[in-house]
């Protein structure tokens, strides 16, 4: 096992889907044709116009194969005291074929995003977590976040 790591380009965005949709079905199961077709849709357009703007990806590969990518989306918004540089970014998408899991690869590319989010001047990073994936962010110092305000959504589409 040779394991190489590198940001993702826009040659990338085909094998991005791809990883994405890898992980959404193992996270969900079977996302149907037409959820899946407007999935792909959707994402082919925004790797094209956010890719290394308000997107980043970071890739694992085993001899030029992927096997592991994190994923970050940069939500710029006006500054509070909670956010000074107005900038914050989400963490998603944090998957690993199961024959490279707890190999320390996950592990790596989340060390490499969190560089790579403050030479970007990202204030806080934030992510859900599934059970299997708390003690991995817990490591670089991801807490459960304590709010006095109630987190809220309301479901458009």
């Amino acid at each position: 096992m040779a394991v190489t790591y590198r940001k993702a380009t826009h040659n990338d965005v085909e094998l991005l889907i791809r990883l994405r949709l890898d992980f959404l079905t193992e996270d969900r199961g079977d996302l149907g044709k037409d959820t899946t077709e407007a999935i792909i849709s959707q994402l082919r357009d925004y790797f094209a116009r956010q890719m290394n703007k308000s997107f980043v990806a970071l890739l694992a590969e085993d001899n030029g194969q992927a096997v592991s990518a994190v994923f970050m989306a940069v939500a710029g918004k006006p500054a509070n005291p909670s956010f000074i540089t107005g900038k914050t970014a989400t963490i998603l998408n944090v998957y690993t074929y199961p024959e490279y899991r707890r190999k320390g690869i996950a592990t790596q590319l989340l060390t490499m995003m969190i560089e790579e989010a403050k030479t970007m001047d990202i204030s806080y990073l934030e992510l859900s977590a599934t059970d299997a994936g708390k003690p991995l962010y817990e490591k670089p110092g991801f807490i459960k976040r304590q709010s006095k305000h109630t987190e809220m959504r309301l479901e458009l589409t």
